[in-house]
C-alpha cells in the first residue's frame, strides 16, 4: 500500500527546508515532524538523494546529530528503506551484551519469503557477514532452529491445502508434545515453519477438533521461554498478522513504562502495508483506539510522529 504523501511534493524544497531547520543554533523540531510526517516513504526516499545532490550532506547523518532519544529513532526510521530498516533492527537486536529476542521473533515469524530473501540480501551486503551467522552464534539452540528456519524464507506460500497431510501434521503434533513426556521441539519447528498458511490453518483446525485443545494452548502448555514465544508468534501471524501486530502494540505499552522501540518499530514498518487493518483490530480487541493508546502512554515529541502514522481517532 503506498501512502498518499504530499500532492505538491518538490524533494529539494523539502531538502532546503531540513538543513534549514537543522542550521544554525537549536533545531526546528516540528518543522522536520512536518515534513516527514506528510510524506510518504517513496518520497522521503528522493529527498535523502535530494538533500545529498543540493546540499552536499548526508540528511540521515544531519538527523542524527540534531535529534536524540525516542524522536531521532522514530524519524530516522521513517526515512530508511523498509528493508535496511529491518535489517538494522535485526542487528541492534544482537548487538552488545544481551539479545532482544522479541524484536527477532517479531520480523522472522512476520514477513514474506520474498521479504526474508531481500532482508537476507540487505544483511550481507551491510555487514559483511550473513544473518544466520550472527542468528546462530547470538541465540539459543532451541530458538536458534526456529530463527534460522525462518530466516532461510523458504516456506511454502501456495493456496494448497492436503487434507490428509494436515490430519497427519495435527497427529504428529500431538504425539511430539501433548501425547509424550517431554517435547519434541523439532517436529514443532519442522511443520510450522515450513507449511503454507492455509495449510498450516488446516492443521489447526483438525487438531481442536481431534483433541478438543487449540494448538496455542498446547504450546503455552509444553514450551517455555524464547521457543514459546516464537511458535506463538508464527502460529498468531498464520492466523492473523494484524491481529499479532495489534497484540504487540497493546502490549508494548501496557503496565509500568512504554516500550518505545517495538512501538515505534510496528508503527513505522507497518504503516504503508496494514496499519489502517491493525488500528481496526486493536479496537476490536482492545475496545479503545490505537489512537487514544498511543496519546496517553507517550509523551515528547516522538508522540506527535506516532500519533499522525495512525492517522487519526478511528
Amino acid at each position: 500500500m503506498m501512502a498518499k504523501g504530499s500532492s505538491s511534493f518538490n524533494a529539494e524544497e523539502d531538502a532546503q527546508k531540513l538543513r534549514k531547520a537543522m542550521k544554525g543554533l537549536g533545531t526546528d523540531e516540528d518543522a522536520i515532524i512536518e515534513i516527514v510526517t506528510n510524506r510518504n516513504l517513496f518520497q522521503r526516499q528522493q529527498i535523502v538523494t535530494a538533500y545529498k545532490s543540493t546540499i552536499g550532506r548526508d540528511l540521515i547523518g544531519d538527523l542524527k546529530s540534531e535529534l536524540s532519544g525516542n524522536l531521532e529513532r522514530a524519524i530516522v526510521a521513517m526515512m530508511t528503506p523498509s528493508t535496511l530498516y529491518d535489517v538494522q533492527e535485526l542487528k541492534n537486536a544482537m548487538k552488545g551484551a544481551g539479545t532482544n529476542e522479541g524484536c527477532l521473533i517479531e520480523i522472522l515469524a512476520s514477513r514474506t519469503n520474498q521479504e526474508i530473501q531481500r532482508i537476507n540480501e540487505t544483511y550481507k551486503h551491510q555487514y559483511g557477514c550473513t544473518l544466520e551467522k550472527d542468528l546462530v552464534s547470538d541465540t539459543s539452540s532451541k530458538l536458534r532452529r526456529v530463527l534460522v528456519s525462518l530466516a532461510t524464507g523458504n516456506r511454502d506460500e501456495s493456496q494448497y491445502v492436503d487434507e490428509s497431510l494436515a490430519q497427519q501434521d495435527a497427529e504428529c503434533l500431538y504425539e511430539a508434545g501433548e501425547n509424550r513426556w517431554g517435547t519434541d521441539e523439532d517436529n514443532f519447528i519442522a511443520i510450522l515453519c515450513s507449511r503454507n498458511r492455509n495449510q498450516l490453518k488446516k492443521v489447526f483446525d483438525d487438531y481442536q477438533k481431534r483433541y478438543k485443545k487449540d494448538i496455542a494452548e498446547s504450546i503455552k502448555s509444553e514450551m517455555s521461554g524464547d521457543l514459546e514465544c516464537a511458535l506463538l508468534a508464527i502460529v498468531n501471524c498464520i492466523r492473523n498478522k494484524k491481529a499479532y501486530f495489534a497484540e504487540r502494540l497493546y502490549n508494548s505499552m501496557k503496565g509500568l513504562g512504554t516500550d518505545d522501540n517495538t512501538l515505534i518499530r510496528i508503527m513505522v514498518s507497518r504503516s504503508e502495508i496494514d496499519l489502517i487493518d491493525i488500528k481496526a483490530e486493536f479496537k476490536r480487541k482492545y475496545g479503545k483506539s490505537l489512537y487514544s493508546f498511543i496519546k496517553g502512554d507517550t509523551s515528547g515529541d516522538y508522540r506527535k510522529v506516532l500519533l499522525h502514522l495512525c492517522g487519526g481517532e478511528d
